[in-house]
């Protein structure tokens, strides 16, 4: 089990930056989507896998289990499994699972080695070494590290970043923002010098 130091041939050594390194080197590729993008990346990841795969489909925002393809080799792709026993819409399965067991697992992991910090499990320097290391090396996916807007452009890619839209709350949001900056804009050109409308108007009644 490993703790905050590990003991072997008779000495003992602290979890430093060498430590969190060589740990690096036995983390999977849910483990670097869990440094990379959290529970929700790893719930993608698994389900592109999956897909790739042959084992899952995805057509117009859903998944289901084709019954063909290689058979589900990780904790976190039976989770993806048993959350779309039949057809099921692609943001219940990558919530579900983004909550699941396994991937609560990969994030304690992650937190003993020093990867991942505080309460909010954000990643720590030595997490983000590894996931920058990785980047230069080219030995993970993309969407593994970068989300699904690595994929190249298709249902798999379309259904995973439909699936999680902008909220309702923070669309209307934005929109107030929009329309604030347009009044101001408009605002400013009728109060410029030789403005256009403001300055027409005032023109007209000289």
């Amino acid at each position: 089990m490993l703790s905050g130091r590990a003991r072997g041939n008779g000495m003992t050594r602290s979890w430093g930056r060498a430590g969190a390194e060589d740990a690096g080197g036995a983390l999977d590729r849910y483990a670097y989507a869990y440094l990379a993008g959290g529970g929700r990346r790893v719930a993608e990841s698994a389900v592109v896998a999956l897909t790739e795969q042959g084992a899952l489909s995805l057509r117009a925002g859903r998944l289901r289990p084709t019954g063909d393809g290689v058979p589900a080799a990780h904790a976190v792709e039976h989770a993806v499994i048993a959350a779309c026993p039949r057809s099921t819409r692609v943001r219940e399965v990558t919530e579900a699972v983004g909550r699941s067991q396994p991937v609560d697992d990969i994030a304690r992991r992650l937190v003993r080695l020093g990867l991942l910090g505080g309460r909010r499990r954000r990643t720590t320097r030595a997490g983000r070494r590894l996931l920058a290391a990785a980047a230069s090396e080219g030995a993970l996916p993309g969407y593994v590290l970068h989300g699904p807007t690595a994929l190249a452009t298709g249902p798999i890619r379309h259904g995973l970043l439909g699936a999680h839209p902008v909220p309702d709350g923070l669309g209307r949001t934005l929109r107030r923002m929009g329309k604030a900056l347009d009044d101001d804009h408009g605002s400013s050109a009728e109060a410029a010098p030789g403005g256009g409308h403001g300055c027409g108007g005032s023109s007209g009644g000289d």
